[in-house]
């Protein structure tokens, strides 16, 4: 196996065997050509790619890490535990456009979850060639699920043992059982220059006329990558019709226009000046590349050839060949997968990360910087790959100075750059971040509105087709768009924090038989506020009303709910209600007010010294109770359906003891829910915190459950977490 481990040490290797096992099974299984193995990350939220055979690993690199929560087939597979059979693209592109949109082939594909009881370690999947409309075999499918029941069982065993089965390093390539001689032999008889690549995208045989071409022999040629040997390939639009072959199996011939040397090791670019018939720099500056797939690798054929009809000279710097066929159409796709990509981003900095992640590796660009504009100034909203600091001196800039990214919002015109020497001419005195590059600023206006400016970075001189350029200007566009969005949802979540912020309790009764702790920690991820909520109410009778609820949805309209609910709850126990009666009668008003929503509540009537309660639930997460010796157990209160749906519902009350030294904990779900793990474990594991916590004092009891909730990064949801206790001595 090449590429990184993650890890190293005998259990290491334990666990990367029964990988290379699995997919190898799991590809026989179904008769695949390839095949690979997500794993969890320690990131929680994070699938990574850990091991992969039939395919050149490097040319699947956007595809190496995978969120839980990205409408791709891998995630939901790991996120529901189903498998997923897509037998050819119109199944793919029905159900997973995304994927469709960065991958636009003709293939099969198979994700089959790998877990052990309801924990889950990642996804195993193999590639096949299209069936349109046939489904897998129930042979099949019972092969790979059987592939996966062992792997997941090897798993589970090591992490009893106490080993890692996460993946946070580069994904391992598995060696392709049939590559070597036979793809060899299959080469020797084409006529052109013929290069036979292995399924790892290795050069496996040379003829004599790729020596000639390529001005270099053999024994150098033989075990590099076919992108060392032909670094021109590695080109977006090239690099797709490679990524093509090895996914649908089908041939393809494209022209192709040489770098200015094709480095391989111990050649430069005189040895491919000086090559043999058919080498020389001028006479094959155009070759003719066609790749024949087959179940051993791939058959590359190269020969020169005529330069095509859409070909023209440069304005500036070396021509990479853009404005082909094969680049119009991978300007088509990369668009549409920016373009849903950017329809789910709800942040700035999601915008951002998205641009990052499908813009850059698109186009070939190593910088990217997002300015915003307020108050005619333009302040810097995210960068990468420009030195520490640089772009500082450009943050508050005013409309009015003469730089680049001011002029192409002002102009609404995009600027290019192909190298940093013309950058340098056309805006004396600028700061440059680098002697050699390209750079292209682009103006970010979203219905006539400016929002701000764009800049990409190449590390390397570049021209600048009228293709790209087009694509280029219309991606800002969206991204404009996509700003303002954001921009909205900022303003409106602002709004709705400060609007939850005053619905919330500032302050919780004190008294001296019970101690009551609250906490609320808002969504890191998507639309930040929710309708969570907590309340302590003090009735008639000295009795203490426990309070917790859940409004469906985020933003303005669930704190809004949110609000009308826990001053509704609040006026029917001031009123003397027992805990059914409080909740049918908000369940009613809800039904009532007709918001569109629905909410889960629990009510929990307290007698604080004899420590006897009554308790009603509808449709929310049970209860936790600490026991005084520190066991922990999750209650079993009867309950009724969520509020807002039924109007004869009923709530059925349940009796419970709050003895000294207990402490009960309420919570919604959000504190307990994982996206791709089951709601039962993250119960499992508040229970765990909850036994293991002290009881006293109890800020810091509550302090403790939430604070894994609070370093989850991307959290979906808001938690709400409300504790109470009758301590055996003083009150905390």
């Amino acid at each position: 196996m090449t590429a990184t481990a993650d890890g190293s040490g005998p259990a290491t290797a334990a666990r990367d065997r029964a990988l290379a096992r699995a997919v190898a099974g799991a590809v026989e299984a179904v008769g695949g050509y390839a095949g690979g193995v997500y794993l969890r990350s320690g990131t929680g939220r994070l699938l990574r790619m850990a091991l992969v055979t039939g395919l050149p690993w490097r040319l699947f690199r956007p595809w190496w890490r995978m969120q839980v929560n990205r409408p791709y087939p891998v995630a939901e597979a790991y996120r529901t535990g189903q498998a997923v059979y897509l037998p050819d693209a119109e199944a793919a592109m029905r159900r997973f456009p995304q994927l469709m949109a960065g991958l636009p082939f003709r293939f099969g594909s198979f994700y089959e979850p790998v877990g052990a009881g309801p924990r889950r370690f990642g996804v195993l999947l193999v590639l096949r060639p299209a069936t349109p409309g046939a489904v897998l075999g129930a042979r099949e499918r019972e092969r790979l699920r059987a592939v996966a029941a062992r792997l997941a069982g090897e798993l589970e065993a090591l992490r009893a043992a106490g080993e890692t089965v996460l993946w946070d390093g580069d994904p391992l390539c598995l060696p392709w059982p049939a590559a070597g001689v036979e793809a060899a032999r299959e080469a020797v008889d084409r006529l052109e220059a013929v290069l036979s690549v292995d399924r790892q995208g290795a050069v496996a045989f040379a003829n004599t006329a790729a020596e000639e071409l390529l001005g270099r022999p053999a024994a150098l040629l033989r075990g590099r990558a076919l992108w060392e040997v032909l670094p021109w390939l590695g080109q977006s639009a090239y690099e797709d019709h490679l990524r093509g072959v090895f996914i649908s199996g089908a041939p393809v011939r494209f022209a192709a226009r040489r770098g200015p040397a094709d480095a391989g090791a111990g050649a430069g670019a005189d040895a491919v000046a000086d090559a043999g018939p058919g080498g020389g720099r001028a006479a094959a500056e155009w070759l003719s590349v066609g790749l024949y797939p087959g179940p051993s690798g791939v058959t590359v054929t190269l020969e020169a050839a005529e330069p095509p009809a859409y070909a023209s000279e440069p304005a500036a710097g070396p021509d990479l060949g853009l404005g082909s066929p094969a680049d119009r159409a991978s300007s088509l796709y990369r668009p549409v997968a920016l373009a849903i990509a950017l329809t789910e981003a709800v942040t700035a900095r999601q915008v951002a990360a998205v641009v990052t992640e499908e813009l850059l590796p698109a186009f070939g660009g190593r910088q990217l910087a997002i300015y915003m504009l307020d108050e005619r100034h333009l302040y810097l909203a995210w960068e990468t790959g420009f030195p520490t600091g640089f772009l500082n001196r450009f943050d508050g800039v005013s409309l009015h100075e003469r730089l680049p990214g001011v002029e192409t919002l002002t102009s609404g015109r995009p600027l290019f750059f192909e190298s940093m020497e013309h950058l340098a001419a056309a805006y004396p005195g600028i700061p440059l971040d680098a002697e050699v590059g390209a750079r292209a600023f682009l103006p970010l206006i979203a219905s006539g509105r400016p929002v701000g400016s764009c800049i990409l970075g190449f590390d390397r001189r570049r021209g600048f087709s009228p293709e790209e350029r087009t694509v280029l200007t219309a991606l800002a566009g969206l991204i404009a768009q996509a700003l303002e969005r954001a921009r909205r949802y900022d303003s409106e979540a602002a709004l709705a924090r400060g609007l939850q912020a005053a619905l919330l309790p500032h302050r919780l009764p004190v008294r001296g038989e019970v101690a009551t702790v609250g906490r609320y920690l808002p969504g890191s991820d998507g639309m930040e506020v929710g309708g969570d909520w907590y309340d302590v109410i003090e009735t008639d009778g000295g009795r203490l009303a426990l309070v917790i609820g859940d409004v469906q949805g985020h933003g303005v309209a669930a704190a809004a709910t949110m609000g009308q609910l826990r001053s509704a709850v609040r006026a029917f126990a001031l009123s003397g209600n027992a805990p059914d009666q409080v909740v049918r009668g908000t369940n009613q008003l809800l039904i009532d007010l007709d918001p569109g929503q629905f909410a889960s509540c629990c009510y929990v009537l307290l007698d604080p010294g004899s420590g006897r309660a009554l308790a009603a639930r509808a449709g929310h997460p049970q209860p936790l109770l600490r026991r005084a010796d520190g066991r922990a157990e999750v209650l079993d209160l009867a309950g009724g359906v969520v509020l807002g749906i039924d109007p004869g519902a009923r709530y059925p009350v349940t009796e419970l003891t709050l003895g000294p030294g207990e402490v009960l904990a309420l919570y919604t779900d959000g504190l307990v829910e994982t996206p791709g793990a089951d709601i039962d474990e993250g119960v499992e594991r508040l229970r765990a915190a909850l036994a293991a916590a002290r009881p006293s004092p109890l800020t810091e009891a509550a302090d403790r459950l939430v604070a894994e909730a609070a370093r989850t990064p991307d959290r979906p949801d808001d938690v709400a977490l409300l504790l109470a206790s009758r301590p055996a001595g003083p009150a905390a």
